[in-house]
């Protein structure tokens, strides 16, 4: 019998406790195979509903369903051991009220067991947030740009630009907190802003095109490894990896074309005793 113990599954307290300490890495993950590449470098994966315009094609993150959220969750947390993982609330799921958000919410943790779930909007939404984390699940924020807002926003737009717009977004970040959130993220905010906030609020920040100031950072994996067609300017690439897909593509186009892919006569050698 090994003598290694289960390794533990961060949490959302861990999370929070990081507050002003070692910076807090994150992902975002859509699948089993992926979440367990990274889950041994991040601290929590995110579920968000960015897979609608990643894996499904959709123009913004409006019409991705709750249910797709949850088979996305589900591979997730299966594919994963060691990271918190958090499921976005898709639109339409929490806005109603406290109690149909909880009903979703609570749903959401039921069927794919993740570690806490993420809504956005700022002071709108701390009733509901109160309303979760008294009933036992632990949410994450998320202000500034917010994707499901982006037909009332105007589009993808940089939040804070003019400093008049400050106190509005101060409000949010600190009503967020008050209301029982762990972390809260900090969408495409200008960057003094930012970090302002992250020195103001007791709860650790997570930026994404926001400031090196926050208390963490996340990415779209896809957008990190060079595989999104359209990458925001913040993105900092890590991998290139559209272009050695498309080679590799082409390469086993040309093979097959070529009739130099292994035949029938090989076929025993690839397949395990």
């Amino acid at each position: 019998m090994s003598s290694h113990a289960p390794q533990r599954r961060l949490t959302a307290p861990d999370i929070a406790a990081r507050k002003g300490g070692e910076p807090i890495v994150s992902l975002t993950a859509y699948h089993a195979h992926t979440a367990g590449m990274i889950d041994p470098f991040v601290d929590f994966l995110l579920v968000g509903d960015s897979l609608g315009m990643v894996m499904h094609g959709y123009g913004n993150t409006v019409p991705v369903p709750l249910d797709l959220m949850i088979m996305h969750g589900q591979a997730v947390v299966r594919g994963s051991s060691r990271a918190l993982v958090v499921v976005d609330m898709p639109f339409g799921s929490y806005e109603e009220s406290p109690a149909v958000a909880f009903r979703n919410a609570a749903r959401v943790m039921k069927e794919t067991g993740c570690g806490a779930i993420k809504l956005e909007g700022g002071a709108r939404m701390a009733e509901t947030i109160t309303y979760l984390t008294e009933r036992g699940i632990p949410v994450m924020g998320h202000i500034g740009l917010t994707p499901q807002s982006f037909h009332t926003m105007g589009g993808f737009k940089t939040q804070g630009r003019r400093q008049q717009d400050w106190a509005r977004l101060e409000a949010d970040a600190a009503a967020v907190a008050a209301a029982g959130a762990f972390a809260v993220v900090l969408e495409a905010m200008a960057e003094p802003l930012a970090a302002r906030i992250s020195r103001d609020i007791p709860i650790p920040t997570i930026g994404i095109g926001a400031s090196a100031d926050c208390d963490g950072q996340i990415l779209v994996l896809e957008d990190m490894l060079g595989l999104s067609p359209r990458v925001p300017k913040f993105v900092r690439q890590f991998a290139d990896l559209r272009r050695e897909i498309e080679k590799a593509a082409k390469s086993y186009g040309e093979a097959v074309r070529g009739r130099s892919f292994p035949g029938p006569e090989h076929i025993y050698d690839m397949i395990d005793d």
